[in-house]
This record gives C-alpha cells, structure tokens and sequence, in this order.
C-alpha cells in the first residue's frame, strides 16, 4: 500500500507485499493477503475513520464477503481487527456489495466489504466504506499514513509478543459471529417495496447464477416482482465476469443456457447476472429464434454505460455523472434532456465525489451517476411508484437490471426494442490481461504531455481549444502546442488509415488516452485501476466497426497496445 518498500519483522520468514489501492479498494493476490497484512489494513483504516471523527470506539463495523475461497479466511482477519479496534462486528454473511453499504449507511457504521469484484480467482481485496458511504480518493492518503504506523507497530512485536506465526496467519483462527439477516433483507426490501409486486409477470428470465454472491437474492426479488425465474449455470467454483470485457465466447456460453432452458420451457425475455460481488450488472436481451438469421446470435449485449442511461431516464434523473470513458450516446442522449453531465476520471470514488458536487448545488433534486461497467449509483433520495428510494451512492447491480426490465415492461415492448431507442453508438471494451503495470505507465508517459490540459480539440495537426480539468477554455502556444501536435502525431503512427482510423481531430487524457477521430470513431487506452491489465475502449456508429477496432488494439503480437509497448517500455 505504501510507495516505500515494505519493512520487514523479525518474526516472518517471507517479505510481505503490501495491498494497493486500486480505483476502488485494496487488491491484491491472495497468497500475498496474509492475516496480518488484512488486519494491518482494516486497522490502520479504521484508525483513520476514528481519527476524522467519521466513527468512535465501540461503533459497529458490519463485514460480508463474496463467493471467493480466500474470503472467509480473511474476513476472519478483518473481524479481528474490527475487534482490537474497539469497536463491534456485525456479521452480514455473503451479501453484495451494495447491500453491505447499504446497511452500513442506514445505521451509521463504517463497512468491510471482502472481494475481489470481477478479478480472478487467485486475487481478492477488501473494499472499507465509511458511514457515510465510499471511501474516497481524498481518504486514502490519510489511510496510507495510519496502515504505515499500524504496520510499524506489528512488525517491531517480538516472534512471542505477536498474534501472528511466521507465516502471517494468525496463531489462534477467530471466529466470525453468527450471521446476521438484517443487511439482505433491507436490500431485499428495498427493490421489492419500490417496484410494482406483480410489474414483471409474464416475462421468464434466465438468471445466470454462475458464483455471484447475489446469485439467489436476485432470483428471490425478480420471483417477489412477479417474474418466472430459470436459474442456470451455478457454479461451486469461482467464476471471475468482467462486465466490461464481455467475450463472444461468454455470450456464446449464454445463447447455449437460453436454448437448453426453452427447450425445457416457454421464451426467455432476457438474461440477468452480476460480477463477483454483485454490483455490477450483466443483461442481454433475448431476441426470438425467428427474428435472427442463420449463424446470428440471439442474444444482445447491452454495454453498462448504456445501460446506465435507460436507468437514468426510467428514473427521470435531472444531473447524473458518469466517468470519462462511456459511450458518448450518454452525452447525446441527457444533452437532449436538459440533464446536467458531468465527466469524471474512472471509478467509482470519483463519480461519488462528483455526486457530492451537483448535490451541493442544490439546483437538482435527482441525482445519479454510473459506471462504464454499469454499477449505478443515486446520490439523492428518488421517489418512485409512490415509496422513496434512499440514496445509495456506490455501485449497484440490482437497480439498472430492474429498471432496464421495468422500462420494457411497462412499454410493452422487449428489451432488444427499448435498447434500440437509445442514439446509434455502439461500444466494446476488451483488455490484455497479465500487463506490466510499469509498461502501461510508460505509455501513458509517453503519449500525454506535461500540464495542465486535459483535453485538445485540432484542426489538422494544429491546436484550435484546449481546455483543463475544471473545464476552463485556455489558448496553447509556442511549445505547450508543439508538444500536444507530438502528441498526436505519435498516435496517428499507431491509429493509421490503414487501419481505418480517420484523422485525430480531439484527444482527452482525464484518465488515460481518448482519441476522438473525425468520423465519430473513439479509441480510449488505459490502465487497469486494480489489476495489471490493460484496456482498451471503443465507440463507432456501428457494432462491427466498435468490435474491429478492439480487435485491431488487441491482436497478437503486433496489436496497436503491443506495438506501444515495444515502442515505449
């Protein structure tokens, strides 16, 4: 978690790698999570919420984890931690992560959340939230300082002093509390008092239960809202689904349990799921065998940032912010609508923060943001069919899958013809995964220029509009504008003509590298937050040419990512 490289402690017999915050957590692999180092962590956190005065000694700290096999052991660390902190534990069980927070924000206690999200199996994390919701990028210096003198004490203990072997486990295992049902029966409550009981009958949803922690409590609310649930594709074994790089083969794998299952039953309406800790959503429309042609698939992949605006508009929402990388659909679509946007850098502290901000206005009354992911989150209170949704601004599953329903449901139409509403923009997003963190910096090193600037609009290769992070218009010369016009050049080497690419005419670096071409095509390079990943995002008036252009990023060896890579690490 520090830059510093770890200390050592007399008492260990391996050098301990400290976890790192991603954009929104701790991660780390599961071999290097030992007891002591989640219990430093959890500790030196809550130091720093008592410290601010966001929590007190003896407060409860509810914990849950997800479906991972390294979560239970940690939670017991962290409980520990929870306890020598002075403070209680409530043991909410696996529950999604929203649920966590959601408990945790209802009754004023901080949260320890255990999960990996979306990452492979051989990772895992643990996500801590204040009482008042997320922890954010302005905490987390103040975390570090408290983890580092946490980590001090524990490794200046003598090898009989500590509560830890030399392995880091600890000496005597704790035991979590028993279970307790209050946090995923107010989540339950939550979506089943909110959305009309009986507003989903006659649709049949697959729910692709696969190892998300919210497999049977989203099976539960869409059977409470009267939908015909088929549950398929369980799994004992952890499965990691990255909503944002979702695969023809994956999509493959769903087409197969939509066919089984209507074999042994009527149509299915659509495909529900969820990543890991269940706040990020996963829906595919379900077009009729007679509507696709021989070789067409039948199901149809909404991407979460577009996904997110069809909530935003069930809703009625009047400012919502979303990060720098979605589908620029979402900009068309609420600049339509007179709905405040606004652009963050990616994760979901930073879209909470920009939450803060339109709130703190007091010029809107409903307020919600989301993710490229589809995470969606409300920061103010909503009234809707007559009950009030309380605010919940952390990612969310459960909401953009029934709103997304609900929308076509009360339309009277299918998913497949609600989602064609939406402009004529069509994203993918893929990644290579196993990518040298220090490599993608190197990039990004290269391709943005030093300054202030976030963003450059050309004509040509000449600077005509610059503008910074607060939006402030500013004129460049002389070698600020030498420096964006190399900038461009250099990706007009790897984003060519031959490759279909159209001349640079914006570049945005908020947040990684978005190349905006001429003809509307987006490419959006950037680093992986949390894992050593590499991603690549795309935008296109089409569905072929969105996918061709990751496929272009990707390829091996000589993809547009793996030639930066050799050009410049």
């Amino acid at each position: 978690m520090s830059s510093l490289g770890p200390p050592s402690a007399s008492f260990l017999n391996y050098l301990p790698v400290p976890l790192a915050f991603g954009t929104s957590g701790l991660r780390g692999l599961v071999k290097d999570i030992t007891d002591l180092e989640a219990y430093i962590n959890v500790k030196g956190a809550l130091r720093y919420l008592m410290r601010s005065g966001d929590i007190h000694a003896d407060s409860c700290v509810v914990i849950a984890g997800d479906l991972r096999p390294s979560t239970e052991r940690i939670m017991g660390a962290c409980a520990q931690a929870i306890v020598d902190s002075g403070c209680r534990v409530e043991n909410a069980g696996r529950i999604p992560t929203p649920a966590l927070i959601s408990r945790a924000i209802s009754q004023r206690s901080a949260g320890v959340m255990v999960t990996g999200s979306h990452i492979p199996f051989d990772r895992n994390g643990i996500k801590i939230n204040k009482s008042v919701g997320e922890v954010l990028k302005s905490d987390e210096a103040g975390i570090i300082d408290e983890v580092e003198r946490m980590r001090a004490e524990e490794y200046s203990r003598s090898a009989s002093a500590t509560a830890f072997d030399h392995c880091g486990m600890l000496k005597c295992a704790p035991q979590l509390p028993l279970v307790d049902g209050a946090a995923e029966a107010a989540y339950v409550r939550r979506y089943v008092s909110s959305f009309a009981h009986a507003g989903l009958s006659g649709m049949r949803i697959l729910v692709y239960q696969h190892s998300a922690v919210g497999r049977d409590l989203l099976a539960h609310i869409l059977r409470e809202l009267g939908a015909e649930v088929v549950s398929a594709g369980r799994s004992e074994t952890f499965i990691p689904i990255d909503t944002e790089n979702i695969t023809d083969e994956q999509l493959e794998r769903l087409e197969a349990l939509v066919v089984s299952s209507e074999a042994n039953g009527g149509p299915i309406s659509a495909v529900v799921s969820t990543d890991g800790d269940s706040d990020r959503p996963l829906v595919t429309a379900v077009l009729p065998a007679a509507a696709v042609g021989p070789g067409a698939r039948r199901v149809r992949f909404l991407p979460g940032d577009l996904l997110g605006a069809v909530v935003a508009e069930y809703l009625r929402a009047d400012a919502a912010a979303v990060p720098i990388s979605a589908n620029d659909a979402v900009e068309r679509w609420f600049g339509e609508r007179n709905v405040v946007l606004a652009k963050t850098r990616i994760g979901s502290p930073f879209v909470v923060a920009a939450l803060d901000d339109l709130r703190a206005t007091g010029k809107r009354q409903r307020i919600v943001g989301w993710e490229a992911n589809g995470g969606f989150l409300t920061g103010s209170d909503i009234e809707l069919n007559g009950a009030i949704l309380t605010a919940l601004p952390t990612r969310d599953a459960l909401l953009p899958i029934l709103a997304n329903l609900f929308a076509a449901a009360e339309q009277g139409v299918s998913l497949a013809t609600l989602w064609e509403r939406l402009p004529a923009r069509f994203g993918r997003a893929g990644l290579l995964d196993n990518f040298p963190v220090a490599a993608s910096q190197a990039i990004l090193g290269q391709l943005i220029p030093a300054g202030t600037v976030v963003e450059v609009e050309f004509d040509g290769d000449s600077v005509v509009d610059c503008s910074r992070v607060d939006g402030a218009r500013m004129r460049l010369a002389g070698s600020a504008a030498k420096d964006w016009q190399h900038c461009q050049a250099t990706l007009t080497r790897y984003f060519t003509p031959a490759l279909g690419f159209d001349a640079i005419a914006r570049v945005n670096v908020l947040d990684g590298v978005r190349v905006y071409f001429r003809d509307g095509d987006i490419a959006h390079i950037r680093p992986s937050g949390n894992a050593p990943q590499l991603r690549i995002y795309a935008v296109s008036a089409s569905q072929k040419r969105a996918d061709r252009i990751v496929e272009l990023a990707l390829a091996e060896p000589d993809g547009i990512l793996r030639r930066l890579e050799r050009a410049f690490s």
